[in-house]
């Protein structure tokens, strides 16, 4: 009996999954929306990618709470772990050689690598979000192979002030120049040029400063407590 009801469950979502493959409309995008965002996105935002153009600039106001939303989480956390606890000298076993020397030369290329991404976000797939868990990695490997060291809170909370502020304040200034948070208001330039897109690249280094030291932070709050 169990293995008939078995049967007939996979029968069901098989039968499920044929009928939503059917339905997704592959090959040309079917809808006025898509369309619009890959004919129209270059010229109106500049932005080469057009991933980023609709992340940053056609629904911004969806990524600023995409942010808040991880910032909520990292404030959370924080308080959590150190609800209660008191400041104690620990004495950390020291890492292998191997991943000691590794964390001292690799950190400072995974910190190039993060900050290229993006940077580059607005021309290549990537952006603020990926160059930030860049970052934050870069960080993991500190707290792994050089124990002894720990992030500055000084430092990580005022990226991660400035990070959000220029956020908003890009988004009010939308509004000043135009008719709407987040309007692009700088020249767009020339496409697949570094120096294009308007606003897109400032907000995606906003937007990697803040997730890289909001990660970084939570990555920290969890070495202290383990």
């Amino acid at each position: 009996m169990r293995r008939i009801f078995a049967i007939l469950l996979l029968i069901i979502v098989a039968l499920g999954i044929s009928l939503s493959l059917v339905k997704i409309p592959f090959g040309a995008p079917k809808t006025k929306v898509g369309r619009y965002y890959i004919e129209e996105g270059v010229e109106e935002t500049g932005a080469a990618n057009i991933v980023t153009s609709v992340v940053v600039s056609y629904r911004g106001f969806d990524t600023l709470g995409e942010v808040t939303v991880l910032f909520i989480a990292a404030i959370g956390l924080g308080a959590v772990l150190t609800a209660g606890v008191k400041e104690e000298t620990r004495k950390t076993e020291p890492a292998s050689l191997v991943l000691y020397t590794g964390c001292r030369l690799l950190f400072p290329l995974i910190l190039i690598f993060g900050t290229y991404i993006f940077i580059h976000g607005h021309l290549t797939p990537g952006g603020g979000f990926q160059g930030g868990a860049i970052i934050a990695s870069g960080f993991l490997l500190i707290y792994l192979g050089c124990r002894e060291r720990r992030l500055s809170r000084i430092a990580s909370n005022l990226a991660e002030s400035l990070g959000g502020l220029t956020f908003v304040v890009i988004g009010l200034l939308g509004l000043v120049f135009g008719s709407y948070f987040l309007l692009n208001f700088l020249p767009k330039g020339t496409a697949n040029a570094l120096f294009s897109a308007g606003v897109i690249p400032i907000i995606y280094i906003a937007i990697g400063f803040k997730v890289g030291s909001e990660l970084a932070g939570i990555i920290d709050n969890l070495i202290e407590e383990s």
